[in-house]
This record gives structure tokens, C-alpha cells and sequence, in this order.
């Protein structure tokens, strides 16, 4: 299984024009049919005017044969594509390998954070065992839904997504977690190998899976 992430960076003031249109014409066209929607998400805090939306592939072979039968589809290239390039300044794309179980919430109603860190050159594997070994310890105080090495276009990097009910829940565990000795033990161990981080809040969309 292979992940990519899609972050949009629109143009102010047309998320709603996006979103109407993503949920009444790309989804119904698109559906889960070239690629499972695992995810779709309104940047809250971070950077602005950016929607997020996770696909998981078998692998990359069945990407790229998904989505060539998807610019095959002129409700989709012409009923919607056509209709949102007007709208976007920017489409980043990550791809991303889980090194933890995919784990989405089986309840609706979550705020999500997604924090993405660029290590140092050769560092990710040795981050991600860290943080894997430390998770017993985090996921005593929120729910974790997956975390990630990047495949590209930033080798160095990772990211892992968290589920949260609110900003009060997330404030909450993140300041019991930091008073936890063995999470400081990992944050002592894995701090060192981290060059930049990242996060952004996300709000879901009505017609995300993850809600």
C-alpha cells in the first residue's frame, strides 16, 4: 500500500466555490473508483486557503493506471478539472510509505493535525523507529491515525496525523504527554535528528470519510 497526499492552495475567498464543487461534481465523478478517498480536510491553522485530501493505491503502478483512466473521463476533465484550475495558486503532492497501522477514527466529529518534519540526510528511518517504539506512551493521551515516511518528493521527511475532538482536547494531551518521562525520553532521543517541522490543523469536509 502507498499513500499520496494532495495539499491545493487556493486562491482567497474560493474554498466554498471549491468544496461545492469537489462534493457535488469530483466526488460523484471520482468516487472511490481511481483510488480509495481515505480523507478530505480544510486547513484551519497553518497555512490558509489549502484543502488536503489523502488517496490510498495498491502501489504506484496502480496510481498511475487509476489515473490514466481518469484523464480518460470527460466528466472529470471537463466537468471538473476544467472548473477548479481557475481556483488554485499550488498542488504539492507527497507520496508516503505508513511505517504505523492506518488507524482512521471510527467515530465522526475530530479535529485532525498533521505534523510533518524534514530530518537530517539519512535520518527518517531512525526517527520513525523512535517514534514507533514511543507510541504505547503518546497514544496513552490521543488517538493516533497513521504515520509516515515520504517517499518524494522529500526522502528525509515524515509526517504522522492525529485525531482530536477539539483544540481543548489537543491542548490537553499535548501537555500531558510532554509531562510524560518516556515521551521526553523519545523527544531527548529523536529531537536531534530533525531539521525543520510542520503543523497544520485541518477541519473535515461533509463528505470525508474521516469526519
Amino acid at each position: 500500500m502507498i499513500q499520496e497526499l494532495r495539499i491545493y492552495t487556493l486562491l482567497p475567498g474560493k474554498m466554498p466555490e471549491y468544496t461545492k464543487l469537489a462534493e457535488e461534481v469530483g466526488t460523484k465523478v471520482r468516487g472511490d473508483r481511481y483510488g480509495k478517498r481515505e480523507g478530505g480536510w480544510v486547513a484551519e491553522i497553518g497555512a490558509l486557503n489549502q484543502f488536503w485530501h489523502l488517496w490510498t493505491y495498491e502501489d504506484l503502478n496502480e496510481r498511475a493506471r487509476l489515473r490514466g483512466e481518469l484523464s480518460q473521463n470527460k466528466d472529470w476533465t471537463e466537468g471538473y478539472v476544467a472548473k477548479i484550475r481557475p481556483m488554485l495558486v499550488r498542488q504539492e503532492i507527497a507520496f508516503l510509505n505508513p511505517f504505523l497501522p492506518f488507524k482512521p477514527p471510527r467515530e465522526r466529529g475530530h479535529i485532525y493535525e498533521m505534523r510533518r518534519y524534514r530530518t537530517h540526510v539519512g535520518a527518517a528511518k531512525a526517527w520513525s523507529e523512535h517514534f514507533k517504539a514511543a507510541m504505547p506512551t503518546r497514544e496513552k493521551y490521543s488517538e493516533n491515525v497513521c504515520a509516515w515516511t515520504v517517499e518524494g518528493p522529500d526522502p528525509n521527511s515524515v509526517c504522522h496525523l492525529w485525531a482530536y475532538k477539539d483544540l481543548n482536547h489537543r491542548a490537553e494531551a499535548r501537555t500531558a504527554a510532554a509531562k510524560d518521562p518516556e515521551w521526553q525520553a523519545f523527544l531527548g532521543k529523536s529531537g536531534p535528528l530533525l531539521a525543520e517541522m510542520s503543523s497544520t490543523v485541518m477541519l473535515p469536509v461533509s463528505y470525508s470519510p474521516m469526519g
